[in-house]
Parts: C-alpha cells; sequence; structure tokens
C-alpha cells in the first residue's frame, strides 16, 4: 500500500503561508484594511501552526522505552489537536476581534488594488500548498472520495494542513470580496463584514479539524477497509482455521494489532509457536504500517 509523505505537505505549506503572511503584512500596514490584517494574522497562525506539526512529528519518531512501550506516535495527534486550537483562537477570534473593530471605528482603506494584488498573489500560493496536500492524499485514498478519505484517514497532519488550506482560500476569496466591494462601493462597511466573515470561517474549520483528530487522539483503529484486508488475510493463512476477533489501534503512523483466531491442529506446542510467528511475519511484510502484533490462538470466541 502507498504511503502519503506528510512531511512534504506540511513543508509546501509552511513555505507557501510564510510568503503569504510576509505579502499580508506589507499590504495591511499600506492600506489599512481589517480583513487584510486578518488573513495576515491568519497566515502567521498558519506558519506557526506548521512549525508545531513538524515538531510532532519528529518527537513521534523517538524510540519506545520502559515508561513508554508503543512508543510516541501519538504526539502527532496531541500537536495536531493544539493547531486546532490555535486556528481557532489566533486565527478565528483575532479576526472577528478586528471586525468588529473597524465595524465601531470604520476607517477607509488606501491602495485597494495593493491589497487585492497581494489577496491575487496568496490565493496561487496557497492553491501550490493544496496541491501538495492533494498528492500526498491521493496516494492513500484510493478509490475513495476526498471526503470519505477526510472521514476515515489516521493522518492527522494531512487532515490539519487540508483543512487549514481550504479555509485559507475560502478566506482569500472572502478578503478580496471584502476589499472589492470596499473600494468600488466606497463603503469601508464591506472590509470589516469580510474580517468578521474569514473570522467565522476560521471558527468552524478549526472546530471541524479539533473533531477529527480528537477521535485519532481517543484512540482509532485503522480504517474500516484496511481492517477488512486484515482480516481476509489472516483468514487466508492455512494455519488459521478461524479468525475470532481482530482489534486494531493507531499509534501515529504505527499501528498495534491484537489477534485471537483458532488455528488448525499442529503435532505440538513448538509447532504451534513457529506457525504464529510465521503469521506475525507475513502480516507485518503485507501490511507495512503494522508494528506490533499480539495473537492469541483460542478455541472459542
Amino acid at each position: 500500500m502507498a504511503s502519503a509523505d506528510s512531511t512534504k505537505a506540511i513543508v509546501y505549506a509552511l513555505g507557501a503561508n510564510f510568503a503569504i503572511a510576509v505579502a499580508k503584512f506589507g499590504a495591511a500596514a499600506v492600506t489599512d484594511s481589517g480583513a487584510m490584517l486578518a488573513e495576515a494574522v491568519h497566515s502567521t497562525a498558519d506558519c506557526a501552526n506548521q512549525l508545531l506539526l513538524l515538531l510532532g512529528l519528529r518527537l513521534a519518531r523517538r524510540p519506545p522505552t520502559p515508561e513508554y512501550p508503543l512508543g510516541f506516535g501519538k504526539e502527532t495527534y496531541f500537536w495536531s489537536f493544539l493547531v486546532a486550537i490555535m486556528l481557532f483562537s489566533m486565527g478565528g477570534l483575532f479576526s472577528v476581534h478586528e471586525g468588529w473593530t473597524k465595524l465601531r471605528s470604520p476607517q477607509p482603506l488606501s491602495y485597494p488594488l495593493v491589497a487585492l494584488g497581494v489577496l491575487g498573489f496568496g490565493f496561487c500560493a496557497e492553491l501550490v500548498s493544496m496541491w501538495g496536500v492533494l498528492r500526498e492524499a491521493n496516494k492513500v485514498r484510493g478509490a475513495r472520495s476526498l471526503w470519505a478519505w477526510l472521514r476515515e484517514t489516521r493522518n492527522s497532519e494531512l487532515v490539519v494542513v487540508f483543512g487549514e488550506d481550504l479555509a485559507a482560500l475560502l478566506g482569500l476569496a472572502l478578503a478580496f470580496a471584502a476589499v472589492l466591494a470596499a473600494w468600488l462601493t466606497g463603503n469601508v462597511l464591506y472590509d470589516a463584514l469580510g474580517s468578521m466573515a474569514i473570522g467565522v470561517l476560521l471558527i468552524v474549520v478549526a472546530v471541524a479539524v479539533g473533531i477529527e483528530v480528537k477521535a485519532m487522539l481517543i484512540g482509532q483503529g485503522v480504517e474500516p477497509q484496511v481492517r477488512r484486508q486484515m482480516v481476509e488475510f489472516l483468514g487466508a493463512q492455512p494455519a488459521v482455521e478461524r479468525v475470532f476477533e481482530v482489534l486494531t489501534l493507531h499509534m501515529g503512523s504505527d499501528v498495534m494489532v491484537a489477534v485471537k483466531a483458532k488455528m488448525r491442529p499442529q503435532p505440538g506446542v513448538d509447532a504451534l509457536a513457529e506457525a504464529i510467528n510465521a503469521i506475525e511475519a507475513a502480516f507485518k511484510a503485507r501490511f507495512a504500517e503494522v508494528r506490533w502484533v499480539f495473537f492469541e490462538p483460542d478455541v472459542r470466541d
């Protein structure tokens, strides 16, 4: 099975958001646009988020210890959940506050064409980032729709980066429309409303991403189609008479599997142990993400 490279997707997003943030802050200072400032803070928060995701991936690679015998794979879920919180607080709440401030104390826009140009540049850069995350997602989603993959995947980093990129593209479109409307009508109310709309958008995306990552953090098994493949693989082994149960748990990118099965009669205990060892080795070779297999032979469920 192909595997997605989360690090590549995160690096694409980090590069795009850094360039966009610099451009947006410059444009916000020149134009005094609340929607532009909201977008600048949004991009800065996204940069911080991607650095946290990279930190989570690095910490997750630490080897197991006696105190943490199953390793540190779930570090990625913790940092991804933290990113969702930051997207809510730094991005969403700030944008709503900035829009409300502009609504109460409206100020005319300066150089709106500069703002529109920067927003157009930002949209193109975010498309590159979205292309990066979709390219990695397409390696693993198979024939599933993008929505189905988002609901079933256990890759928290790709979920977070996709959510950020989607929010960024929609936010840039809202900011562009707000600045354009404020410029054409001369009414800065549109700019303030645009900032608030961006904030609401970020909050909605942050909550949705947080819900998905929370499920992983609590403890999810492998994706449904992968579990079916595991059961079929075990049932096809010559030494296995019947598979009673297959329990799985994602520990970040690694997977723990517990199997309860009825074995066919073996000449002795040593032969039974060797048969189980052979099944475990073949199972790990077939499912590369599996790091631990606990096999329990039994006669009944």
